[in-house]
């Protein structure tokens, strides 16, 4: 398991470094730049600034000066825009944010969508899986973009029953509408997954001999027909956990937590290509990690994968 683990982490950091260089030049490939706005400035004040964040270096010594700062110091540098703070300190401020509630987002879409998945497969074609599709469906029709001012209009606007933003340290009512319009359409994913799942392994030979054997049916479905099941859900959970992170730009706007979802939007409006670099590799490298950790319990389920 450890060369198996060693193996996946060689390929994870040339993957990341790449992410770095190609986002690098795709930014600087676009045309305008953090100084060219509505107003023009000065040509010798336009070089000043240009001279103080290094981007009148030629574009080989920045991206190596930006790689280096990153690798060595964890820097990325300062805001074009924001003149007094760096990227790290924004970044600081609305990613732990943006993780407690897509953190809660996630556990309430795997717990949800496995437990409905499940139960629509074991009671095959009854009134409990067709309830548990139709909310899955329901659910999936409905993405964070639909959800959160649906949300708003009923709990805040009608009812009155939660706060319409903000955040308050996380409080848990602060954090309700946030959850049930990040993880809606994921739990439904997850609940269809795991039902078509389910429904093939509870066919196969090895639950069909657990049965025969006279185990009890709750020990069949936790212990030999859970474990495989789950196997196309885990491939579906890493890139699902940045998916929620990625979507705080809707939930953000919407009720204003303070995540980096408006901080990314903000900077791609101001040309904060500083900002916007960042985040994108901090995106990038949550993807690496969490597809990374599902390889991992993807080789723990199924051993015959580690070799």
């Amino acid at each position: 398991m450890f060369s198996f683990v060693v193996k996946r982490l060689a390929v994870a950091v040339p993957t990341l470094l790449l992410l770095i260089v190609i986002s690098f030049l795709l930014m600087h490939a676009a045309p305008g730049g953090p100084f060219t706005q509505e107003r023009a400035l000065p040509p010798q004040v336009l070089a000043n600034l240009e001279a103080k964040y290094g981007l009148d270096q030629p574009l080989w010594r920045q991206l190596v000066t930006y790689v280096w700062g990153i690798v060595a110091h964890f820097d990325f540098g300062p805001s074009f825009i924001y003149k007094d703070r760096t990227v790290n300190e924004i970044i600081a401020q609305g990613f732990p944010v943006t993780l407690t509630y897509g953190s809660v987002s996630f556990v309430v879409a795997v717990i949800v969508g496995i437990t409905l998945g499940v139960a629509a497969a074991i009671r095959h074609n009854s009134w409990l899986d067709y309830l548990a599709v139709g909310i899955s469906i329901g659910a999936q029709v409905l993405p964070n973009f639909v959800m959160a001012p649906l949300l708003l209009l009923t709990f805040t606007w009608w009812l009155g029953w939660l706060p319409g933003g903000g955040w308050e340290d996380g409080q848990w009512q602060y954090m309700v509408m946030p959850v049930i319009a990040l993880s809606t359409s994921y739990m439904a994913s997850i609940a269809r997954l795991t039902r078509a799942s389910m429904l093939e392994v509870l066919t196969s030979n090895h639950i069909r001999t657990a049965r025969a054997k006279g185990l009890p049916e709750r020990q069949v479905i936790l212990r030999h027909a859970l474990k495989p099941a789950l196997l196309p859900v885990m491939s579906y959970l890493g890139p699902a956990f940045v998916a929620m992170i990625t979507g705080s730009v809707v939930v953000d706007f919407f009720f204003s937590t303070g995540g980096i979802g408006r901080a990314f939007v903000d900077s791609a409006l101001n040309r904060d290509y500083a900002v916007m670099l960042g985040i994108t590799i901090l995106v990038g490298a949550l993807t690496i990690l969490f597809n990374l950790v599902v390889d991992v319990l993807y080789g723990w389920i199924d051993p015959k994968i580690r070799y």
